[in-house]
This record gives structure tokens, sequence and C-alpha cells, in this order.
């Protein structure tokens, strides 16, 4: 935070930063993973089952609804990480398209590497698939990093004393 902006100053800065950059990346991943998989419930259902378990499958609309809640959760939470780094590393909004991309790669990598494996998620028996891990990057890359990037861009940029021309300009300029 810069001396001239209070606490209160950045707060309403940083809500809507997170609110918009976890509702595009929620809404626009699991857009994906339907349209990808088909089958909407038992998808949202299979995002309960890391909490749950494998019986989170046998579940009704009330596990579908609690995937629902946990995907955004998580997405949100991806949008906050973001925006907090972004207070310290002013790189991640004047460069938003690379490091959108970068964080989506990564967001990914912590889980797949972290998160799934720490959960109850039912082991997968699928054999590994090159084309399945590029569409999943790329999944990530644009619809999660990306959004999450251009909405802190958007809405926090001036809480870093910058003007989202000013950013564009330089985002142009240097991509």
């Amino acid at each position: 935070m810069s001396p001239g902006h209070s606490a209160s100053a950045e707060g309403p800065r940083a809500l809507p930063a997170i609110f918009w950059g976890g509702l595009a990346a929620g809404v626009l991943d699991i857009t994906v993973a339907f349209i990808r998989w088909g089958n909407p419930p038992r998808i949202l259902k299979g995002v309960a089952s890391g909490l749950l378990g494998p019986q989170a499958f046998r579940g009704g609309w009330g596990t579908a609804a609690l995937g629902t809640a946990l995907h955004f959760l998580i997405a949100f939470s991806a949008a906050t990480v973001y925006y907090a780094a972004s207070r310290k590393l002013a790189f991640l909004t004047r460069r938003a398209l690379l490091w959108g991309f970068l964080y989506g790669i990564a967001v990914y990598m912590f889980m797949s590497w972290v998160v799934v494996p720490l959960s109850a998620f039912p082991k997968s028996k699928a054999p590994f698939s090159l084309t399945s891990l590029v569409l999943s990057l790329l999944t990530h890359m644009f619809c999660v990093g990306l959004p999450i990037a251009l909405a802190v861009r958007r809405y926090a940029t001036a809480d870093l004393g910058l003007r989202t021309t000013d950013i564009g300009a330089r985002t142009s300029a240097q991509i």
C-alpha cells in the first residue's frame, strides 16, 4: 500500500478485484468442464468428493450445490492470492496478460499436485494424456489466470497509484 492510501481506501478496491476475478474464473472454468465432460451434476459432485470422498457421487442436488460452493471458494481464493501478491509485485498488474497466463498454469499445478492429492477425491485410474494436459493448461491460462489478472489490473491499480490507461499502454509496449 502506498503512503497516501489508507487501509479503508484499499479495502473497497480489493473487493471488486477479487469478486469479479473469482466470479469470472469460476464461471469460465466450470463452463469448460461442463462442455468438455458433460453431466454437470456429476462434475459438481466430483468437486464435492474432494471433501466427502467417493460417496459424494451417490449424493443428490445438495451434494452438487456443495460442489458448486467449493468450486467458487477455490476460484475466489485464487483471486485473493493474486490480488495479495499484486500489492507487493507491481509487475503482476503492469503485465497482466503474461502473468495471468503464468498464474493459470501455477493454479493448475497447485490444484493437481497439492489440493487433489490431499483431498478425498477418488484417485484416477486414467492413463496420462498429453492432450488432456494441454487442454487443462489452456483452460487454466485463459479461463482462470487471465480473468483474475485482468480484474485485479482493472479494479486494484488505483491502490498502486497507477492509472489503468498507463498500465494498458505499458502492457502493450512490453508484450
